[in-house]
């Protein structure tokens, strides 16, 4: 079993400080198996909204839960909107007799809630499927072509891998995204992401894809805010800074799952991955996302202009740069002593696919992707 030790000890210190913490992740990514390692404390309660027998019990949840002390955590929380409030009147109790730790899979509703009936009193914590330092190092070539999913990356080979991300896919589409508050239809929905892998590391063009599916541009923002908001794909914003150029001003489209990406482009075995022509684009989601979970909640950005400089990641409040390469030795570039300037970086890391940290010049340096990069802060 891997043990996932960097988010247990963020749930143990968010509860220190808040009487409610929410765990919040897409579905599948092993909220639950982490949840119920707290289970082992003395007063603790377990409720699985998903469960009917429980869901009914929670028709009155202040009758249920009032009674109650310890740590209480509520998986799929977002089912029962009317449980919030009941949470904040908890919460507020001056004996302070119980603690809540709520799970779920990010739908409208739970946003909304969290925000308006327990803002000052819940810490959310944002929780992926496996990262580099989870696992053996050696393992990182199953981890990129299967993706973070526990049980798509612990299966047996990697067509059980490829089967279990094809029925993910399927249940997402048909049945998670209507119970999760999103009115679209599954077959328009499953046409849009598919489509949406082939702009996989590109800037968002909706009208394109609009066009392409024959609906309007606001249409395929709503199916583009849908998956980003169920933690499917991540939009990444453009950075503006007054540098007297032409900055690109839309957002970059990222699948946050490298493995659902290869599921979508048919890609089913790392040799097919090697040779396919989304492969730099691929290796670039994969590596995003692995950098920003070492900077969980942090601010972070990309930054092009239209004449040709940019920079694949910016993290403004390190004055941290990341150029992603998937390259055995990539080399200092022009683009990358322009960017240097413009931000004024402290240091700029070309992340690569090797073994070795070496120097590419004053404050340029590249580093493997295992790297624990939160040293150079």
């Amino acid at each position: 079993m891997i043990t996932r030790k960097n988010y247990t000890t963020r749930v143990e210190r968010a509860l220190g400080r808040n009487p409610i913490v929410a765990l919040i992740g897409p579905r599948q990514c092993g909220k639950t198996t982490l949840a119920r390692e707290f289970l082992a404390e003395s007063d603790s309660s377990y409720f699985d909204l998903e469960d009917p027998v429980v869901a009914q019990a929670f028709a009155n949840p202040m009758t249920t839960l009032s009674p109650l002390k310890g740590l209480i955590i509520i998986d799929e929380a977002q089912r029962q909107p009317e449980l919030f409030p009941v949470l904040r009147v908890l919460a507020d109790r001056k004996d302070a007799a119980a603690k809540f730790l709520i799970l779920g899979s990010a739908s409208p509703e739970l946003s909304r809630q969290a925000s308006e009936s327990l803002a000052g009193r819940i810490e959310t914590i944002e929780m992926s499927g496996f990262s580099l330092a989870e696992i053996d190092e050696n393992e990182w070539h199953p981890l990129w072509l299967r993706g973070s999913f526990p049980r798509s990356f612990l299966a047996s080979g990697d067509a059980d891998s490829q089967e279990w991300r094809k029925q993910f896919v399927r249940t997402f589409v048909e049945r998670d995204v209507a119970q999760l508050g999103f009115r679209i239809a599954p077959t328009a929905l499953g046409r849009f992401w598919t489509m949406l892998s082939h702009y996989h590391g590109q800037i968002w063009n909706g009208s394109e894809i609009a066009s392409s599916m024959g609906v309007s541009p606001q249409t395929s923002r709503n199916y583009l805010d849908a998956l980003e908001q169920t933690f499917m794909i991540r939009r990444l914003l453009p950075w503006h800074a007054n540098v007297g150029k032409r900055l690109v001003k839309s957002p970059k489209i990222y699948f946050r799952d490298s493995g659902l990406f290869h599921t979508l482009q048919a890609i089913d075995s790392f040799e097919r991955l090697t040779a396919h022509p989304k492969m730099g684009a691929s290796w670039e989601g994969f590596a995003l996302e692995q950098i920003l979970q070492q900077f969980p909640g942090d601010e972070a950005y990309f930054y092009a202009v239209h004449s040709g400089s940019e920079l694949d990641l910016y993290l403004p409040q390190y004055d941290l740069g990341f150029e992603i390469k998937r390259k055995d030795a990539p080399k200092r570039t022009r683009s990358m002593e322009i960017t240097l300037k413009d931000l004024q970086l402290k240091q700029l890391c070309v992340v690569y696919p090797g073994n070795r940290s070496y120097s590419l010049g004053e404050r340029i340096q590249a580093v493997p992707l295992s790297t624990n990069l939160r040293t150079l802060v």
